[in-house]
Parts: structure tokens; C-alpha cells; sequence
């Protein structure tokens, strides 16, 4: 995969074409004001200077860059950080308490705050640590919550969707993004390989999901 140029309003090319395919965008080429639009709704998303600018860092969280992944994906798996309703935790919080049971980094890739902004967690490139037995070939999307508010006798043992409305279309937006980079991917919850709760919904059941 060729290094990707800097490309901004104005710029035209196979790298904008890319660009907007990855952006579910019509790839026409030419880098117009939907597609600069595009690109400062997913800078300010990903927590990147909002320029319009695509350098090095947008096209990085874009998953597009001079080092495709090396692994076969052909699966994104879903999961909830089992945390209370209504509280925030942020990806350094849940990447200590992953390094505090033994995980090199953060289990997850990718990982939602209740605001519905998209978190980076370990490289895509990386096996995961969020499925027994599906990590090798596998992306995993974590969002924040997913058990009742801690008033709630025995709350950690039970399941709650409580996906907001900005992680429900962060969820939806970052799953549209990982089609585009792994076209044969399907997508599931940790549900459908293990006996718990995890993500607190059925992925199968999520009429916006099953449309991606």
C-alpha cells in the first residue's frame, strides 16, 4: 500500500477517491466542501485538530497509511466496558485496568465514551485481547457502561443497555469505517462467544448494525 499524500480542499486524485470511500462518501476524486465537511465531523470524533487537513494523523485513524494490517480480520466483535449507567470512564482508566490483570495494553481497539467520541485503543495491527479464542482475526469496539447504575442491588452482575445516543451513532459510524478497511468482516457481540451479558445487547436484534 503506497504512503498516502496530504490531501485538503481542492486536492484531487486516487488519495481523495480512498479518502472519500472510506468516508462513505461518493469517490468522484475531487476533495469539494461535502468532503471537507466529512473529514471535520471524523477529526473532531477522533479527537484530532479540526483543519480539513488529511495528513499522517487523520489517515492513521483512518486505518489508511503505509502499513496495511498485516492480520486477516473477518471479524468485529462488539463488547461493553461493564461499567455503571451514567458513569464515565475514560480509555486510560479501562487500559489500567486491563494492565492491572496481566494485558500488555488496553484489550480493546477501539473505544466509546458515553459523548460518543471514538478513543484509539491498541493498533489495529495487534491481536486483541477481548474474545477467548477469536483475537487473531478479529477488531474489538468497546463503549462505555453496559450494567445498571451502581443503586441497583448486585449491579455488576447484570447486564443494561445503556449505549447514549452519541455512542449509538459513534457505535454505527466506527463499524461503517472498519467495513470499508475489512470488507469480509461481519459483526458480532462478545455475546455470541461466551455466556454473559457483554455488550448488553443482540447485535443480530440491532436493525442500524445488521444495515452496515
Amino acid at each position: 500500500q503506497p504512503k498516502m499524500q496530504t490531501i485538503r480542499k481542492g486536492s484531487r486524485g486516487g488519495d481523495v477517491a480512498t479518502l472519500q470511500r472510506a468516508l462513505n462518501l461518493i469517490a468522484d476524486g475531487i476533495f469539494g466542501p461535502i468532503t471537507d465537511e466529512a473529514v471535520r465531523d471524523f477529526q473532531r470524533s477522533h479527537n484530532l485538530a479540526v483543519d480539513g487537513i488529511v495528513g499522517p494523523k487523520t489517515w492513521a485513524a483512518l486505518g489508511i497509511g503505509s502499513s496495511p494490517n498485516p492480520r486477516r480480520i473477518d471479524k468485529i466483535i462488539l463488547h461493553c466496558s461493564a461499567t455503571p449507567e451514567g458513569e464515565d470512564y475514560t480509555v486510560d482508566q479501562i487500559r489500567q485496568m486491563h494492565l492491572a490483570r496481566g494485558f500488555t495494553d488496553i484489550g480493546y481497539h477501539w473505544y466509546i465514551t458515553r459523548d460518543g467520541k471514538i478513543h484509539k485503543g491498541r493498533d489495529e495491527a495487534k491481536i486483541g485481547a477481548h474474545t477467548t479464542g477469536q483475537n487473531s482475526y478479529s477488531i474489538g469496539v468497546c463503549y462505555c457502561g453496559g450494567c445498571p447504575p451502581r443503586s441497583v442491588r448486585n449491579w455488576a452482575n447484570q447486564g443494561k443497555d445503556t449505549r447514549t445516543p452519541e455512542q449509538r451513532a459513534a457505535i454505527i459510524r466506527l463499524c461503517k469505517e472498519l467495513k470499508c478497511r475489512y470488507p469480509s468482516a461481519t459483526l458480532h457481540g462478545h455475546n455470541e462467544f461466551a455466556n454473559k451479558a457483554c455488550p448488553s445487547f443482540i447485535v443480530k436484534n440491532d436493525t442500524d448494525l445488521c444495515a452496515i
